[in-house]
């Protein structure tokens, strides 16, 4: 279901703890989507200058994720053009600071037909009112813009002008960017959720056993969910969590994996880009992992709540006793024990 915001414009990792606080040891795809026909097929000139060439009536219609050779993943509009950011705007709340001229060269990209395509969250797209009273698109909250001087389809030459635009990934963030091993994902429906180093959301399953932790993700279940890599502490304070809330679990088959609170940490290969959250309440058991964790050896479950449905009615609850943890014990987790028991993945 689609998701606006609307804003006035005025108004608009320590070490890392490991292994025996949860019973674990102690050590620590290009994308291209065929374009469809909406809005108009080109920027147009309005005959002024360079940076007046494109009319600000042009419709965003179904935004596109592309997969760009130098820039990875990022948005267009319907037509196939370049969105982009403005690092001098603000996203929470939106507000566009792009006026007058600046908004000749960079017209502001009209929310008003703009919806999502597949490989794109639509609980990120949203709006912005605009001094002049109309409404612009919002991605992740930044307004979006595209670039006078693109004048086709793929074309990405407003990419780091000034050092302050740049084309926007499928989640908000700037495309081309390096991004953090741990990161955030702000989602309107489920609030702050936790990311790996690819922008993917992370995921818990509500039948693992954090207390020892053990995992009920067996062959049939990692067909659709990956393990996540461990991070550092540094990675952790980066992401504004506290790095006491990341241990190393070793699954059955030896890898390391990352757990939040000793809940095992995935992705979901469904996620085919960053800002998907298509993981969450998959078979009533798997839920995006919040920021906003608590450090009790896996007592609290760190699911994200949407706000169409919360956690609990998708099947998880606000204590690990619901997946059988069994965290009093004191005991400290072999790495082995996969028993998933049939469940939906």
């Amino acid at each position: 279901m689609r998701k606006w915001r609307n804003v006035s414009l005025a108004g608009v990792a320590a070490t890392m703890l490991l292994a025996t606080a949860c019973g674990a040891e102690d050590k620590p795809a290009d994308t291209k989507l065929v374009q469809p026909a909406a809005g108009e097929a080109s920027p147009k000139a309005n005959g002024s200058d360079a940076g007046a060439g494109v009319q600000k009536s042009q419709t965003a219609g179904q935004l596109a994720v592309r997969s760009d050779s130098k820039l990875g993943s990022l948005v267009t509009d319907s037509a196939g053009m370049t969105l982009y950011r403005f690092d001098k705007d603000t996203p929470d709340p939106a507000k566009s600071n792009c006026v007058d001229d600046c908004a000749k060269t960079w017209p502001p990209v009209p929310a008003d037909d703009a919806a999502a395509s597949a490989n794109l969250n639509p609980d990120l797209l949203g709006s912005v009112t605009r001094a002049d009273g109309t409404k612009q698109l919002t991605l992740a909250g930044w307004p979006q813009y595209r670039f006078a001087k693109d004048k086709k389809a793929g074309d990405t030459k407003g990419q780091n002008v000034g050092g302050t635009w740049f084309a926007s990934a499928p989640d908000g963030k700037k495309a081309g960017a390096a991004r953090p091993a741990l990161g955030v994902l702000k989602s309107p429906d489920l609030g702050e959720v936790l990311t790996d180093k690819d922008g993917k959301t992370l995921y818990l399953f509500t039948k693992d056993n954090p207390w020892p932790m053990k995992t009920a993700c067996d062959a049939k279940c990692l067909e659709k969910w990956t393990p996540s890599a461990p991070v550092s502490a540094a990675d952790a304070k980066a992401a504004g969590i506290d790095p006491a809330l990341l241990f190393t679990f070793t699954t059955p088959n030896g890898t390391k994996q990352e757990a939040i609170n000793c809940w095992p940490a995935y992705t979901f290969k469904g996620d085919k880009e960053p800002g998907q959250t298509n993981g969450q309440g998959v078979g009533g058991t798997w839920f995006a992992i919040k920021k906003d964790a608590e450090n009790d050896r896996g007592k609290t479950i760190p699911a994200a709540k949407s706000k169409e449905g919360g956690a609990a009615e998708s099947g998880a609850s606000d204590d690990a006793g619901a997946a059988g943890s069994g965290y009093e014990s004191g005991s400290s987790s072999d790495g082995g024990g996969s028993s998933s028991g049939g469940y939906n993945y």
